[in-house]
């Protein structure tokens, strides 16, 4: 199946879960990230569902752009059952890794920014994964230690697919770096090399 299009132009795609397996794979071997099959799937299935903008927001306020994480993280803290927890913590998982990989550049002027996304989601995975580790569920407890564990990576691998099309204005590129900095993301940095800006560390103050 062809995924190549010009830029500007809509892709078609007719199996959105092969394309998005086609995508996260080159993008993973593109970087070098090793990640377990199931997890990949995992991956996978997350992208396939959140294509579905019912399903990214659902249970989001009206007028909020972007699934708000503290409410999330509430949920999981206010659950009144382990079953009801770990959803909480899957979705807040889940969303902070799809929001990080693919909306990073629409961060900029916000209270919130991605390492914030990068901390709260690798936490919700770590958390899945110590809380199913002794039960039948082992072997997703193993997908969730591996996602809290890679999920700067992952990040990077999502960042890929999403930039596949993007064309840097001078604005992207100072918005590149910020990330970088807040991040120190391998992929980020050898984006601004091959943009001809030099990655080097700053402090970053707060305002």
């Amino acid at each position: 199946m062809q995924h190549e299009s010009e830029p500007g132009k809509v892709l078609a795609v007719a199996n959105l879960a092969e394309y998005f397996r086609d995508a996260l794979q080159g993008a993973l071997a593109h970087q070098h990230i090793a990640v377990e099959d199931q997890t990949e799937q995992y991956v996978v299935n997350m992208l396939t569902v959140f294509a579905r903008a019912e399903r990214l927001y659902e249970g989001v306020p009206a007028g909020s752009k972007m699934p708000p994480l503290f409410n999330l993280f509430a949920n999981a803290v206010e659950a009144r059952t382990a079953v009801e927890r770990e959803r909480a913590l899957q979705r807040l998982g889940d969303i902070s890794l799809f929001i990080a990989g693919f909306f990073a550049h629409g961060f900029a002027r916000r209270l919130v920014d991605i390492d914030y996304h990068i901390a709260m989601g690798g936490r919700a995975y770590g958390t899945l994964a110590g809380a199913l580790a002794r039960g039948p569920r082992r072997v997703l407890s193993t997908v969730y230690g591996e996602l809290a564990a890679k999920f700067q990576p992952l990040v990077d691998a999502l960042g890929e697919i999403s930039d596949a099309a993007r064309t840097y204005t001078q604005a992207d590129v100072l918005r590149l770096y910020e990330i970088w900095l807040r991040t120190g993301s391998a992929r980020d940095r050898g984006l601004l090399s091959q943009l001809g800006v030099a990655a080097t560390p700053v402090a970053l103050h707060a305002h």
